[in-house]
């Protein structure tokens, strides 16, 4: 399971292109000539998805192997493109986290955005790094794994 982006955007209702407002990016598994291209069609799949996404909805977009997760609150849209394996609770936990640490963080400024933003968010690129483990974001999946690893112990204790 892996996570390649995180991206958080201002969507402009009246139908204007959304604006990046903070971007995390792991293209490390992708060939060297690869990765700006690859940058490159993740900025624009997020602006296109997030632009279809309406307000107060989530959605998700197949993409080959890929997923594309969008969740929409009130304008301020957080995506996340994962693998196919990459569970789906796990993936929607994981954006409303970071909209709430983005609001809680810049509180209302990101309406008055006007230009995608280049400065970095070190939280959206630890989170990158820290939810690749669906788990991270799930506690109901944590638990669920916590319980197979017990009772796989107390299986081979009886036998």
């Amino acid at each position: 399971m892996k996570i390649t982006s995180l991206v958080v955007l201002k969507c402009n209702p009246e139908g204007s292109d959304p604006i990046i407002l903070a971007n995390a990016t792991d293209v490390s598994h992708f060939g060297y000539f690869q990765r700006s291209s690859v940058k490159e069609f993740i900025v624009f799949v997020s602006r296109t998805v997030a632009k279809r996404t309406p307000s107060g909805q989530r959605q998700s977009v197949q993409h080959e192997e890929y997923k594309v997760h969008a969740y929409n609150r009130n304008g301020l849209c957080a995506l996340g493109f994962m693998d196919d394996h990459y569970p789906v609770r796990s993936a929607f936990s994981l954006l409303n986290q970071i909209l709430d640490e983005y609001q809680k963080n810049f509180g209302e400024s990101w309406r008055n955005a006007q230009a995608d933003s280049t400065q970095p968010w070190p939280y959206l690129n630890d989170a990158l790094t820290k939810f690749q483990d669906p788990a991270e974001a799930d506690k109901l999946l944590k638990i669920q794994r916590e319980l197979d690893e017990t009772k796989i112990i107390l299986c081979a204790c009886t036998r």
